[in-house]
């Protein structure tokens, strides 16, 4: 069994990834890892796995380049919506300046696909506005609090997508 802090009962090992994950050095050096080790082990895996989830669920979005046309395979942190059987992707860049370039290619080309647990799933992604994106704003900020804090480091709002199945 994991050892859960006091508050809240989460478990220490999350607790401590998130504070690191905070960090301006974990922004700066985190992009450049942890898509390539996802890949690498998604691959040696046969894609039951990334490393990734040991700490976050994460999906593979399949997608096709805004400006080239060409496939794109990216690793992603991801917030299941289990209820509605969808899913937000969070356009968050680690708390870095720009959007990631993943995000401009949903807007180019929403009909995508995502591995999801094992399977390839076709959906469509929706960038969120309003009323609704506030609302998975803050179940995002409940399911990973770091998000707020790469907020507060950037002048953009923050991209969310819904993605659903077609």
């Amino acid at each position: 069994m994991a050892r859960t802090s006091k508050s809240a009962g989460t478990p220490v090992g999350v607790k401590m990834m998130q504070k690191v994950s905070s960090t301006r050095t974990f922004a700066r050096i985190a992009p450049h890892v942890i898509p390539a080790v996802d890949r690498a082990v998604h691959r040696l895996s046969k894609g039951r796995t990334m490393m990734s989830t040991r700490m976050l669920p994460g999906v593979i979005l399949h997608a096709r380049g805004a400006k080239t046309g060409q496939p794109r395979q990216t690793p992603l942190a991801c917030m299941p919506e289990p209820e509605k059987g969808t899913w937000i992707l969070i356009g968050s860049n680690f708390g870095r300046p720009g959007h990631p370039a993943w995000t401009a290619n949903l807007l180019a080309h929403p009909e995508v696909s995502v591995h999801w647990e094992g399977q390839d799933i076709p959906v469509r992604a929706r960038l969120l506005a309003g009323e609704e994106r506030a609302d998975a704003w803050r179940a995002v900020l409940g399911f990973w609090p770091p998000y707020a804090t790469y907020q507060k480091r950037i002048e953009r709002e923050i991209r969310l997508f819904r993605i659903e199945r077609r």
